[in-house]
């Protein structure tokens, strides 16, 4: 998912999908000057350390001066929790392999199947996707434990894991439909600290709190402590609000027998929080709550719990209690789990923890998305924003169960690769969703959404040096305009890049489009060969099987060694001829080349001195070289004449009557071939043919007696 190329959709441009990006002003920062002052004569430019830039300005007189450029953000992140370059690398590379499972799958179930188990498959996918996008707690153990720490050092969450878990909660999920404002709850807890970039937050309050709590010497004198307290509990962090109960001065041992009615008024309402029921299967180990799987074993024990609070709000104790602020400050708890929604809004900052609070203590027996659209535009005129952060954009779409705006939100918000891997969320659980992404649209040329969403994927992998050899997983899965668009992506790939072009011959015989490989090794071979690497450019040429390309070279190459073909210039394509390999189909016009290289060395042998053995196998050679049809005509003569020993062997004739006969043949073939026009005379010496002819009637009657 690297960011989209600055693409104009030119006819050269690396874009597959026409887009247009929407422009941006362009920042303007502050130029620190020192002695120097317009007009400038140059301006060198240089990077600095970290993210500045170091900026000399130099005056028409040579007179220099230095000023730097700061705050130089090389991302459009405005807020927290963002995704860096790298990070996106990673991600994209990572969700390859669940993405292509998850459609393999897919093409493999039936309609049965697909309706019963999907949902689990998809939850798979999902589940291997958030291991991508990073935990969202990373606890850190100390050795010694801070009894003043109330948040843990974590992990910073990014938003567009957020975004993933709000898509997976309401749409794909179908066992975390009866537990969705626990849901919620355990997502406001992980990723509460992104929304602190743009309005306040109770998180950012325990934030800063902690940081002071250091110097607090009696915390419950502090009001801040008892509103601290009373936020954490309206949106359902328990285990801290009873971490910050223990911290409570009548718990120190000095102060045991004076504050025992404070004490036991603290503790009675840690343990009422601590036994606080929860609508929901399990909770995590430093989570508190007690867990009921049923509705109805959670509306009874929230019944109990209940009663309990009212008891404990009525008791004499209170009268009892001679610390003010205790006082106020439990009442104030007590009064919030009793569901008091005036108490409840001044202890919450943002909308969603007003929501989350009216989910817990208001309306705690609200099952799926019943009227809970309605409840968030409530908290939203209580706790107005006024920069709203783009998780609540998505947020808002899934409560108004308005698929278009959540297509639109992922889209804007979180770029192409979110809306591409989200959508088989959507599909999972929304009959609308999948019919809005998987109708046809004759808009956008009669594709889907879902495919014109890949499609604008792939587009952005493809622009990117390291990602574009994963952009055809995703071309691949468009049914109408992939596989076109596959084939313009591996024909705009740089083929003088061996490991490109090897990356592409492996994806064409991946996807059965061994046609188009064979084209780019074909531009492959013209490439290398009008660049000089010859060998090279004979072997791709062999790959792709083009025999017109190698005849071409063939008939080059029998210009050049033809004017000389016994002297030392053939050497140098001896190498080339090694890769021509045994397969003479792929070898084109070339083949010569490997069958003549082959007589001359057992002609080398001959001349050597070596048996009649080695000179009959050098006289079988030339046999076989005369009657190829690749030799071409003006090596014939060369051939006989570098034959002149073989045929005047004097212990006995090497050629039969009917091979003297077929080289007579190519001898008179050569003497009509001589009066045509345009016809290029070897460069031998004038008696070679005579010479020729008469050894070969020599051997012809030789050949004759001995038969």
């Amino acid at each position: 998912m690297p960011a989209v190329t600055s693409d104009s959709g030119e006819f050269n441009s690396l874009s597959i999908v026409p887009h247009s990006l929407e422009t941006q002003t362009p920042r303007v920062y502050p130029l620190r000057t020192r002695r120097t002052a317009p007009p400038f004569g140059r301006v060198s430019i240089s990077w600095g350390r970290g993210s500045t830039l170091r900026v000399s300005l130099l005056q028409p007189g040579g007179v220099e001066s230095d000023g730097e450029v700061v705050e130089v953000n090389l991302t459009n992140a405005e807020e927290g929790g963002e995704v860096s370059e790298a990070e996106r690398q990673r991600i994209a590379h990572g969700s390859v392999t669940p993405f292509a499972l998850l459609q393999s799958r897919k093409n493999q179930m039936d309609e049965l199947q697909y309706d019963k188990t999907w949902w689990v498959h998809v939850m798979e996918y999902s589940n291997e996707i958030k291991s991508l996008l990073g935990t969202s707690k990373s606890y850190i153990t100390p050795t010694i434990e801070d009894p003043k720490a109330l948040l843990e050092d974590v992990e910073q969450p990014t938003s567009l894991k957020a975004a993933w878990e709000l898509v997976e909660m309401f749409y794909a999920d179908k066992q975390s439909q009866t537990w969705i404002p626990e849901r919620l709850l355990d997502w406001l807890a992980d990723f509460d600290c992104l929304l602190s970039a743009t309005q306040p937050t109770v998180h950012a309050r325990l934030v800063a709190f902690q940081k002071a709590l250091v110097t607090i010497q009696e915390v419950e004198n502090d009001p801040e402590y008892w509103e601290i307290m009373s936020s954490a509990l309206s949106i359902g962090w328990l285990d801290i609000v009873v971490k910050m109960l223990r911290l409570h001065g009548s718990y120190q041992l000095d102060q045991l027998g004076t504050r025992e009615i404070e004490s036991g008024l603290v503790e009675a309402v840690a343990v009422l929080i601590s036994q606080m029921p929860r609508l929901r299967p399990h909770i995590s180990d430093e989570k508190l709550g007690e867990c009921y799987n049923t509705k109805p074993e959670f509306m009874k024990a929230w019944e109990k719990w209940r009663t309990q609070i009212t008891k404990l709000d009525c008791h004499p104790y209170w009268l009892q209690c001679d610390h003010k602020q205790t006082r106020d400050g439990l009442k104030n708890m007590i009064q919030i789990m009793l569901g008091n929604a005036n108490v409840i809004s001044n202890a919450t900052y943002h909308w969603i923890e007003l929501y989350i609070s009216h989910l817990l203590y208001i309306r705690p027996f609200t099952v799926g998305l019943e009227s809970m659209y309605t409840l968030a535009q409530k908290c939203m005129h209580l706790k107005p924003i006024t920069n709203r952060h783009k998780l609540m954009g998505l947020l808002i779409g899934i409560l108004e169960e308005n698929t278009e705006v959540v297509l639109a939100e992922c889209s804007r918000s979180f770029g192409p690769w979110m809306i591409t891997h989200a959508a088989e969320l959507l599909t999972a659980g929304s009959a609308q969703a999948e019919m809005l992404l998987h109708e046809e649209q004759s808009k956008i040329g009669g594709i889907c959404i879902e495919e014109l969403h890949r499609l604008i994927y792939a587009q952005v992998l493809s622009s990117h040096v390291l990602t574009w050899n994963i952009a055809p997983i995703y071309l691949t899965s468009c049914m109408k305009q992939g596989l076109g668009l596959l084939e313009n992506l591996l024909y705009k790939q740089p083929v003088q890049r061996q490991q490109v072009l090897s990356e592409s011959i492996e994806i064409c015989r991946l996807n059965g489009i061994d046609y188009v490989s064979r084209h780019m090794m074909k531009i492959a071979g013209v490439h290398y060969w009008k660049h000089g690497d010859k060998g090279s450019a004979v072997h791709w040429l062999q790959q792709a099987q083009d025999e017109v390309r190698l005849n071409r070279i063939a008939k080059h190459l029998f210009d050049i060694v033809g004017k000389s073909v016994s002297d030392e210039s053939f050497k140098q394509w001896e190498g080339m001829i090694d890769l021509l390999g045994t397969e003479s189909r792929t070898a084109g016009g070339l083949e010569f080349l490997k069958k003549y290289r082959d007589f001359r060395r057992s002609l080398q042998q001959v001349q050597d001195g070596f048996a009649t053995d080695d000179a009959r196998k050098a006289s079988e050679a030339l046999v076989s070289l005369m009657r190829n049809p690749s030799t071409p005509q003006q090596f014939w003569l060369h051939l006989l004449n570098e034959s002149l020993e073989l045929l005047n062997w004097k212990d006995r004739p090497l050629f039969n009557v009917s091979q003297t006969n077929l080289l007579l043949n190519k001898l008179q073939d050569l003497s009509l071939a001589r009066l045509l026009p345009g016809y290029v005379d070897a460069d031998l010496p004038p008696e070679a043919f005579r010479s020729v002819r008469l050894a070969l009637a020599t051997n012809l009657g030789r050949a004759i007696l001995e038969e």
